[in-house]
């Protein structure tokens, strides 16, 4: 669980909440109305301007964002170390019987055991991040039309209000709770896109920066145990993706 996105959201939303209990009645900030015109246009725009699958697709990264643990790139460089070391003691054809479920890694370990041109394996690392960028792009792109969306029908939301407080003027005690009302769907928009949508396409934004950081230091320690499989010249040369303050060679 990251409790770092987890954690966010809860302080904010417990925050707005709490503006709102201080300050009164708290009742005046739930209508079921503007609920559907908010949260039943956005989806229905979305799944307009988005085919069904990528949607899905958005939606079940969106949850990955808040139970995905971040891995640290010295985590990285240890399993490349690791497999440098199984390497240098049983021989590069041993890497086709490692298991693991990172298929990146299943991938770079095979073209170690093949023993691949350095070129194949730059050019397999470049199609590998620009296949991933792609993927991870629609999801980020859906979460930020979804933070457009929102505000955009919390606006129409307060038209129509808008519309039905005029249609009563005759009635002065009925404009302030009518006016309030309408108001109420630009607050349900503004909290949607600012508190969840746009966060989240940040954080997936993130994860694809992360990823792509861990294939560099996966593909490039593949052509290190290539060129030279001592652990330790393979980790001098990982170790300039890890921050200094956080390099270790505990071999």
């Amino acid at each position: 669980m990251d409790i770092a996105t987890l954690g966010g959201l809860i302080i904010g939303l417990t925050m707005v909440g709490g503006a709102i209990y201080m300050g009164g009645d708290s009742f005046l900030f739930i209508n079921l109305p503007s609920i559907l015109i908010v949260i039943g246009g956005t989806l229905a725009a979305i799944c307009v301007a988005f085919p069904f699958e990528e949607v899905r697709q958005a939606i079940a990264a969106g949850f990955k964002a808040f139970a995905s643990r971040k891995v640290r790139p010295q985590e990285v460089v240890d399993i490349m170390i690791r497999v440098a070391d199984i390497s240098r003691r049983e021989g590069l054809v041993a890497l086709e019987n490692i298991q693991t479920e990172n298929k990146v890694l299943k991938k770079a370990c095979q073209l170690i055991a093949d023993n691949a041109d350095p070129d194949i394996i730059r050019d397999t690392l470049r199609i590998e991040i620009s296949a991933m960028k792609r993927r991870h792009r629609i999801g980020q792109e859906v979460f930020r039309k979804l933070a457009g969306f929102a505000p955009a029908f919390g606006m129409i939301g307060t038209l129509i209000g808008l519309v039905q407080m005029l249609a009563r003027l005759d009635d002065p005690k009925a404009i302030g709770p009518a006016m309030a009302v309408a108001i109420i769907t630009t607050f349900y928009g503004s909290v949607l896109a600012n508190l969840i949508f746009l966060p989240i396409a940040g954080k997936l934004n993130a994860r694809t920066l992360q990823e792509t950081l861990h294939m560099e230091i996966i593909f490039e320690g593949a052509k290190s145990i290539l060129e030279n499989n001592n652990p330790r010249l393979v980790y001098e040369k990982l170790s300039s993706f890890i921050a200094p303050q956080e390099r270790r060679y505990d071999r």
